[in-house]
């Protein structure tokens, strides 16, 4: 083979590396939002299911979930709190 030809084969998977590399980490983040999302929900869910038998519930839409998405389990809690301090 010839010289040029060794320099091209190594310079594109360099350039595929590279662009695995950018589009990977996005991907990482998004799967972990869908993911927290998705315990967020269940979270809510299981305070509703329990606060039901003492009248409490708190509201499960898209703001409640992507709150508790970002923050975690802290973001259940501080909606509980806000929910019992607010009503």
């Amino acid at each position: 083979m010839e010289l040029i030809n060794i320099l091209t084969y190594i310079s594109g998977l360099c350039i595929i590396f590279v662009l695995c590399r950018i589009f990977i980490l996005p991907l990482k983040f998004i799967f972990k939002l869908f993911l927290n999302s998705f315990l967020g929900a269940l979270i809510i869910l299981l305070i509703n299911l329990i606060g039901g038998l003492f009248n409490f519930h708190i509201g499960l839409n898209f703001f409640t979930i992507i709150f508790v998405s970002i923050l975690g389990i802290p973001g259940a809690i501080l909606l509980t709190l806000m929910n019992l301090i607010i009503f």
